[in-house]
């Protein structure tokens, strides 16, 4: 059993981009789908569909690549299901100089932190990616 569904997912997707994948299945769940639909937004990923009926669920996700690099190189997991961090408009920073981004579960949904800044809401800080 996985405890930490979206640090999962977000090993998965690098692992994936390592070697190369054009897509990557995952189990389906409403949090990991809204995750993959903001990633797909900020151009993360290349695409996300919802395959499957009833019991099995499953969600695909494109990999996009740069260069011949993955357009995901690396992510660090910050609220952990150990440890929840919280993040108010304030303490929302930049991620690498620009280059990276930082996903929030806001009141308004998952936001990245340019989003959240816009609306004026803080929330859990999920992770950063680059």
């Amino acid at each position: 059993m996985v405890t930490d569904p979206i640090g999962d997912m977000l090993a998965q997707i690098r692992n994936a981009g390592a070697v190369k994948k054009s897509t990557l299945s995952l189990p389906f769940s409403k949090l990991r789908f809204a995750v993959a639909t903001a990633l797909l937004k900020e151009g993360y990923v290349g695409s996300v569909t919802k395959k499957g009926k009833k019991v099995v669920k499953l969600m695909e996700i494109g990999l996009l690549y740069v260069d011949g690099k993955p357009r995901v190189s690396g992510t660090t997991r910050l609220s952990k299901p150990s440890r929840r961090m919280y993040f108010g408009v304030e303490d929302i920073k930049s991620v690498r100089h620009g280059y990276g981004l930082l996903m929030l579960s806001t009141p308004d949904g998952i936001l990245s932190g340019t989003e959240a800044k816009k609306k004026k809401v803080g929330g859990e800080a999920l992770f950063k990616i680059w």
